[in-house]
């Protein structure tokens, strides 16, 4: 049979093993044969029993090499499919010592999140492999169960400034910085925690667990944990926590004089009088040495561009995207500023319809964006939330109309951006329900209902769709944004007036140039008033290749604020490529927080580079530091936008300049802060086009020049981007429908502004459009 169960009796299998030779953790390499092999160890892990998408059964162990207890990396992760699957989640067991023959060795692409070996086994009937497990006697003396009851363990603690790289050991801390749980790369949850405690010293701690409640419950920082066997590894001249066989947790709330009750998931633990006394000392020392206030809490005292934590309650959901996620909470208050409201089918909106309706004044919609998705589909509407470093946004100028605030918890893990849930008996939970109760509903339905920016996208069936579009055909394809007081005038009386002057008008488009769209973009530099062609990719790759045949130089690697990996391509060439990974707080970060430079890549590696790091520079080596390329190519890379910076204002200064931005509390890596302190003054992406513009008593041609406005759609992202591609064609075939009459046209409300150009021979009046906005409903 592929799964055995064993039994020992006088010391020995009471069953035949296979004749194998035994196989350390350390030996086990992909590609070398194991065929007689077997390999022993103890389980420490064992995850669900789930499906494949091909149907096929999975399941996962952990081992723990029984010949090497003491190494750094003595655990493996054991993937066994089929029916072997099935069977060995009925019966293996942490604790159980198994034995594997048969398996196939592949590399593990979870070991440097899991900390296991850097490869794993894969078994499976159909490959003749075979599981032998020793199961953990089920029945105990009474005596002895009456013994383990009453004999609790004396536990020592370490405090953190006497850690040692290797060892295992018991702690207590206060919680500095979280990551709430998220799924990490392999099939685990990971949350990321930094500890400190009265030693003065930080402790950064990375936990695995394939069961989400068995990680820390950590609500907010000031918190307190107690963690037994944890490993401790020296990483980069810092000590580093890591779960190990045997991890336990509990989690304290840290505010002075509240109730010391643990947080765990486990049934059984051990809890001593004197370390009551450990976490009030903890708590009075916190509240000294540990700043934990953080930026508004509340929905009324939110402003523009803020990163703050959130506890709400969950009144609805809903699907956007594949990549983002609706959330609609409240906390009881209103937010000072108009919120836009997402638009998503009716149907697919999860709550309960009178709830929303009778909230509708009171909730504001959070988009959660890659990473944070999987978790807000599974919350369940009425749940309590904290929403960590969500932002708010403003989608224009504040003194422009329609104006609103958006709320975004970005992708990622950097600031400890995530979604928890509260449990009902959480404090901060128990006084926002009393609130919650106390809140006048009825006051809050008559508040002006343009609070809200509403972009209602549905309806509910084709009669009204179709009525919804000849009203829009009577409406002006145009909004104002400003300047309401003034009145509409005739082109003709506009011709015949002195520039500079301002106006509005009624008018017909009746044509545009150019008609390519994509030949509108530009690139602009506000400082000198230049314009210019936006480079292609064979002008970037060909500075690339150019730039590659610079050897970086080794003096220049992993600096104190970058770290770097070099190698040799396998082509021909048989390039040297560096990359430089910029550290903050002397450790990396998580990719999609990372700004790297690059030596010696090709278009297609630098490209890669940018769908999984935050910021990417191309870079080259001097005898003393690196610097940017020729400026003809992008100074910098973030997703699929390429940043350009003038050749004539741009002073370029030493690359090294960008670890002032590394040390900053929250490096943003915004393009306009990395450009200003590499000396950089950076082009804007533009649309420039001429309309043509008649209302029959004249015809002005009018330029627009738009960096985001009139389309409302970024120049920067229309290249890369098919969707905006289509709105923005969409648009233009509304405004100036092709093939209709001049009658038939719609018409459009603008503001033009007149200016004079003078030089040695000839003087001339422009027209310029201005301070309009393509109507939200015309496309």
């Amino acid at each position: 049979m592929p799964v055995q169960l064993l039994k020992i009796i006088k010391g020995k299998s009471e069953s035949p093993l296979p004749s194998h030779l035994p196989e350390d953790l350390k030996h086990l390499q992909e590609g070398f044969d194991h065929t007689n092999k077997y390999f022993q160890g103890i389980v420490l892990l064992s995850y669900p029993l789930m499906k494949l998408e091909d149907g096929t059964d999975f399941f996962k162990i952990v081992l723990q090499d029984l010949n090497d207890l003491c190494s750094r990396i003595n655990s493996i992760n054991i993937l066994i499919y089929g029916k072997m699957a099935e069977d060995c989640a009925r019966v293996i067991r942490p604790g159980d010592t198994s034995i594997v023959t048969g398996f196939k060795v592949a590399k593990s692409p979870t070991a440097d999140e899991d900390g296991r070996h850097s490869c794993h086994l894969e078994v499976s009937e159909e490959a003749g492999s075979a599981i032998y497990i020793y199961t953990k006697p089920k029945a105990m003396s009474a005596a002895s169960e009456m013994a383990s009851v009453r004999v609790a363990p004396k536990y020592m603690y370490t405090s953190l400034d006497q850690l040692k790289d290797g060892t295992i050991v018991n702690l207590y801390g206060v919680v500095k910085f979280f990551k709430p749980p998220y799924v990490s790369k392999g099939t685990d949850y990971c949350s990321i925690i930094t500890l400190v405690d009265p030693s003065n010293v930080k402790l950064t701690c990375t936990l695995f667990n394939g069961n989400l409640d068995s990680l820390p419950k950590i609500y907010k920082v000031g918190d307190i944990v107690r963690f037994h066997r944890i490993k401790i590894r020296e990483y980069n001249g810092q000590m580093q926590g890591v779960t190990s066989m045997g991890f336990a947790s509990l989690t304290f709330d840290g505010t002075v004089g509240a109730p010391v009750v643990p947080r765990t998931s486990s049934k059984v633990y051990t809890f001593m009088d004197e370390e009551q006394k450990t976490i009030e000392e903890l708590r009075v020392w916190a509240a000294s040495n540990l700043s934990i206030s953080g930026p508004a809490a509340k929905l009324s005292g939110v402003q523009p561009m803020l990163f703050f934590d959130l506890t709400c309650q969950l009144v609805g959901k809903a699907k956007v995207d594949g990549s983002s996620f609706l959330l609609k909470v409240w906390d009881g208050t209103k937010c000072p500023y108009p919120t836009w409201k997402v638009p998503v089918e009716a149907r697919d909106l999860e709550g309960e319809k009178a709830v929303l309706h009778q909230l509708r004044n009171l909730t504001v919609d959070i988009l959660v964006y890659d990473n944070h998705v999987q978790l807000a589909k599974s919350l369940k509407v009425g749940s309590f939330l904290r929403i960590y470093s969500i932002h708010t946004k403003q989608a224009s100028g504040d003194d422009e109309v329609g104006s609103h605030i958006e709320f975004h918890l970005h992708g990622g893990t950097c600031y400890g951006r995530g979604i928890g849930v509260l449990p009902e008996s959480n404090p901060d939970v128990k006084e926002l329900k009393a609130f919650l109760e106390s809140v006048d509903l009825a006051g809050s339905q008559n508040m002006e209902s343009m609070s809200s920016v509403e972009f209602d996208g549905t309806f509910s069936n084709i009669t009204d769709l179709e009525s919804q579009l000849q009203r829009c055909q009577q409406l002006p394809v145009t909004v104002l944004t400003d300047h309401q007081d003034l009145n509409n005038t005739e082109l003709k009386t506009i011709l015949n007036s002195p520039a500079p002057q301002q106006y509005r008008i009624r008018a017909k488009l009746r044509t545009y140039k150019p008609q390519k769209l994509h030949q509108a973009l530009k690139l602009h530099c506000s400082k000198c008033n230049s314009l210019q062609e936006v480079p292609d990719g064979d002008d970037f790759d060909f500075i690339l290749q150019g730039s590659a045949v610079t050897v970086p130089n080794p003096e220049l690697q992993s600096a104190s604020w970058y770290d770097s990996a070099t190698w040799t391509t396998q082509d021909q060439k048989q390039r040297k490529i560096a990359i430089h990974f910029v550290k903050h707080d002397e450790m990396l970060q998580q990719p999609e927080d990372t700004l790297l430079m690059i030596e010696g890549g090709t278009l297609k590696e630098v490209w890669k580079l940018t769908q999984r790091f935050k910021c990417v520079i191309p870079v080259r080596s001097t005898e003393n530091d690196l610097e940017l390329l020729d400026l003809s190519a992008p100074f910098l890379l973030q997703g699929n936008i390429k940043y350009y910076g003038c050749k004539l204002c741009s002073t370029p200064k030493p690359i090294k300049n960008l670890s002032s931005i590394a040390a900053e509390q929250r490096p943003s890596w915004e393009p306009t802060e990395i450009a200003q302190v590499l000396g950089i003054e950076p082009l804007q992406y533009v649309f420039i086009m001429r309309f043509t513009l008649v209302d029959g008593t004249g015809a002005v041609n009018a330029y627009l020049f738009d960096y985001e406005k009139f389309f409302q759609i970024p120049p920067s992202e229309i290249l890369s981007n098919n969707f905006l591609q289509q709105k923005m064609q969409m648009t233009m075939n509304t405004l100036c429908p092709p093939g209709r009459k001049l009658d038939d046209l719609p018409w459009l409300e603008c503001f033009i502004k007149s200016y004079n150009v003078r030089d040695a021979t000839k003087h001339q009046v422009y027209y310029q459009i201005f301070d309009t906005t393509v109507a939200e409903d015309v496309v």
